[in-house]
């Protein structure tokens, strides 16, 4: 007899942690289910079930559900949203689901997706749920894409489900694909000025230097020009330095953000910073709108939910704010005014939540909401890039001018004594 470590859903979406005795790990998932509890994590913590695994299944070891394979790549999230829509429509048609796997196992052209793919229909057969079968590979398939398939089997209206899937699975993609787009121009002119810059600094300035020294012997250097070439000394003789504390800010940020208060402060910063941050604040709205209505919309209790949006979100401001929202709603308060006591969500998002609530449709009323923040993001890039390519220009204008004024400054002191 083993011991199993678990954690696990109830029926009203409270997290559950415990341990339970079984001889096998697919055993402890039934009785598990026999007490209404859905588990999401469950690991072997003592007992040896070799012996019973064998005798199991004649002489080989049987996989339970979560027999995770960690080396298996992921399905890109291009494929695997088209994996979703093709699946739904094949399901629509009235083909079974176990053919309709293999049929896309058989067009798949990515190799990752065609062994995943055929893992997930073997697991079918097998005698597993869908749900089960994707939950072996978590890279691929993550929490809210199992829990959404499993509350489509429960409903017994998987090809809808797989539908509202596959659309949020492509709006996400494109907000995501926006916001990546807007960071993308700005990243690459500062790299490029960066290097022109470097290269000024450590091939041209030291020869200017050299030509002051040996025409302006003893003659002092406009400050401008003094500026410049301190710089390059700097950027010559402690490059190394330079290096080493790039490295350490680096690091340091890496250890930050592993620390739970570190994490919260590299992304409230991130929330909070002029430009890029009210992009960052309004697609991470979008995102949990959308996912907390499509899942509600899907069926799944608005408890589970809540906790689906806490684990999938990026941001620990977002994170912060759905847990203080899944515990007042577990206290059977509502949602919006725990979402105005956050912060973190704008008043108009509070109160179209409140009419969502009133009227009974919350689900659309959220979904409505991530459409119009959607609309959003897109403005906000527009803006954004329209405003950073001016932006750019001018200050690689500055610095590049500010290095060749303080070349210049010195050479008309040269002209003037040659002239005399």
């Amino acid at each position: 007899m083993a011991v199993f470590k678990y954690t696990a859903m109830d029926s009203s979406g409270n997290e559950k942690k415990g341990k339970i005795e079984a001889e096998t790990e697919q055993a402890a998932i039934a009785a598990l289910k026999a007490k209404s509890l859905f588990p999401t994590v469950i690991k072997k913590v003592g007992g040896d079930r070799k012996k019973s695994d064998k005798s199991a299944s004649g002489g080989k070891k049987k996989k339970g559900l979560l027999d995770i394979n960690i080396g298996t790549p992921k399905i890109p999230n291009k494929i695997l949203t088209l994996f979703t829509r093709q699946l739904a429509i094949l399901l629509d048609a009235g083909l079974p689901l176990i053919r309709a796997l293999r049929t896309l196992e058989r067009q798949s052209k990515n190799k990752i997706a065609k062994k995943i793919i055929s893992e997930t229909a073997d697991n079918v057969e097998g005698g597993f749920t869908f749900s089960e079968s994707l939950a072996k590979n978590p890279k691929s398939f993550d929490f809210l894409y199992v829990n959404m398939i499993k509350a489509g089997e429960s409903a017994g209206a998987l090809e809808i489900i797989l539908n509202r899937l596959a659309s949020f699975m492509e709006k996400t993609q494109k907000i995501v694909g926006k916001v990546k787009s807007a960071m993308i121009y700005p990243i690459v002119v500062i790299t490029v000025a960066t290097l022109v810059t470097a290269m000024l600094m450590v091939f041209i300035v030291p020869k200017f230097k050299k030509i002051f020294e040996d025409l302006l012997s003893g003659m002092p250097l406009p400050k401008l020009t003094e500026f410049v070439i301190a710089i390059s000394d700097l950027l010559m003789n402690r490059i190394y330095f330079i290096i080493i504390g790039i490295i350490l800010l680096i690091v340091i940020y890496k250890v930050l953000k592993k620390t739970k208060s570190g994490l919260y402060w590299t992304d409230y910063i991130k929330y909070r910073m002029p430009l890029f941050g009210p992009i960052i604040a309004k697609s991470s709205i979008s995102r949990f709108s959308r996912t907390l209505g499509t899942l509600m919309a899907s069926g799944v209790p608005v408890l589970s939910g809540l906790l689906i949006v806490r684990d999938t979100a990026s941001n620990s401001l977002v994170k912060n704010a759905v847990q203080s929202v899944h515990d007042a709603v577990k206290e059977g308060e509502g949602i919006s005014a725990p979402l105005a006591a956050s912060k973190v969500f704008p008043d108009m998002v509070v109160s179209m939540i409140e009419v969502g609530e009133e009227t009974g449709k919350l689900p659309e009323m959220l979904v409505k909401i991530a459409d119009t923040y959607d609309d959003e993001v897109d403005n906000a890039v527009d803006a954004l890039t329209s405003m950073i390519e001016p932006l750019m220009i001018v200050g690689m204008a500055l610095v590049v001018g500010t290095i060749v004024i303080g070349m210049f400054l010195p050479l008309i002191k040269i002209m003037e004594s040659l002239g005399s």
